[in-house]
């Protein structure tokens, strides 16, 4: 059973990082910067961090956590997109996405507990 809510949650959060994408990467206020992939990463991030805050296990985590989260973050379009960016700008988008993944996830546990 837990596969089918994995999918579930999966499905569910790859429609919401496509939205994201779409509403924040290609405007002209964001400067060709990856501003949908940056948000779907933090999002998932404090998500995750909040699901091991509240102790989530069985099909809880598998919704919320593998499947949600899961299909929220992308790590390959992360790479590709710190690739494009140039030796520069990648660098700091790579900074800056690791830097507020790893904020957003201690946040998301700090605000569950």
């Amino acid at each position: 059973m837990s596969v089918l809510w994995v999918g579930l949650g999966g499905a569910v959060g790859a429609v919401v990082r496509y939205l994201l994408g779409q509403r924040l990467d290609g405007t002209p206020t964001s400067r060709g910067w990856p501003w949908g992939t940056l948000a779907a990463n933090t999002a998932a991030s404090a998500l995750l961090g909040a699901c091991a805050g509240w102790s989530l296990d069985g099909a809880a985590l598998a919704l919320v956590g593998t499947g949600f989260c899961g299909g929220l973050s992308t790590y390959s379009s992360f790479a590709v997109q710190t690739r494009d960016l140039g030796p520069r700008r990648g660098a700091a988008y790579a900074v800056a996405t690791v830097a507020l993944g790893v904020g957003a996830c201690a946040l998301g546990f700090l605000l569950a507990r």
